[in-house]
């Protein structure tokens, strides 16, 4: 049997180019789901599921190509992280939070939060 190995800094790579083109919000889940996918206390069965979602956003392959029908294309690759996020944010800790946010001020630095008075 063929072992498939996954080169997780080839994924974050792939994560990261995806992520400027979607933005800072769309970002953060796929990052908080990456974390999680290298987290050593993640059961495996999550960890594939984690997979399987990263390979439907960013494989070519769609069930609903977005090239023809744009709104349900995205939908569906939303949908997909979506259900995997849910299932998987209980592995969710505060320090993979901190490695996100981290990341995320690396990658979008523009980004600036304003207190808006009362």
């Amino acid at each position: 049997m063929k072992v498939f190995k996954i080169d997780s800094e080839e994924l974050l790579e792939k994560i990261a180019a995806y992520g400027k083109k979607a933005g800072r919000v769309t970002t953060r889940p796929l990052l908080l789901l990456y974390f999680v996918w290298k987290s050593p206390t993640t059961p495996a069965k999550e960890k594939r599921l984690i997979l399987l979602s990263f390979a439907y956003l960013l494989l070519p392959i769609d069930l609903i190509p977005f090239s023809r029908f744009p709104l349900l294309g995205l939908t569906d690759e939303a949908f997909s992280v979506w259900t995997i996020y849910k299932k998987v944010s209980n592995h969710i800790t505060p320090s993979i939070e901190w490695e996100v946010e981290k990341l995320l001020e690396d990658w979008f630095p523009e980004t600036s939060y304003e207190i808006l008075p009362d």
